[in-house]
């Protein structure tokens, strides 16, 4: 008999064993790998309008579909790579959420060209630091989330509204929304 007593974690992560590895093994923790927070961008915008559980289910045929979201790959797809994707039962098949990814990888590397690293200019609004919500509530959006999202449409990205990019910035752990009594919230304040 096991008596190893249950981890407490947040709620939303008790409904699915997928969801449940995602929350302990990345969700919130803090993610400085440019090429790895472009990815979870472009991931929340295919969420939009969906349950995470969907593109968590489908995360895997969009690595393969989008060749391991490397954005220099990903920045010369055609039209006819288009036609292919929209034809992956695999994959959310959205033309405009394929199109806007296509965009943010061009986006991406024309930002490394110019020397700018994804990771600097993401934690460049917390100066760095991972920021710590109060473990009890959980907004939809917020002022920041709000200011991150007006200077990535400037920059041309898509489907990044304050609500899709607040929920990025939870799940790179941007900033810290683990549940008060969640044994992931020590863990992620750094």
């Amino acid at each position: 008999m096991d008596t190893t007593p249950a981890r407490l974690r947040c709620a939303w992560a008790n409904s699915d064993a997928l969801m449940r590895d995602y929350h302990d093994q990345e969700w919130g923790i803090p993610q400085r790998d440019s090429r790895m927070l472009w990815e979870m961008l472009m991931l929340e915008g295919f969420q939009a309008g969906l349950a995470w559980i969907t593109v968590l289910r489908k995360r895997e045929a969009f690595r393969q579909a989008f060749a391991g979201f490397d954005p220099a790959i990903v920045a010369g797809f055609t039209e006819e790579h288009i036609q292919r994707l929209l034809a992956n039962p695999g994959i959310i098949r959205s033309r405009a959420k394929i199109e806007a990814t296509i965009r943010g990888a061009q986006i991406y590397c024309e930002m490394e060209a110019r020397g700018e690293s994804f990771s600097d200019f993401c934690w460049s609004f917390t100066h760095g630091e991972v920021l710590q919500n109060d473990g009890h509530s959980w907004p939809a959006s917020t002022p920041l989330s709000e200011q991150i999202s007006k200077e990535l449409k400037r920059r041309g990205f898509k489907f990044v509204g304050p609500t899709i990019v607040y929920a990025w910035m939870q799940a790179v752990g941007i900033v810290n929304d683990h549940a008060h009594d969640c044994y992931c919230r020590h863990a992620s304040q750094t």
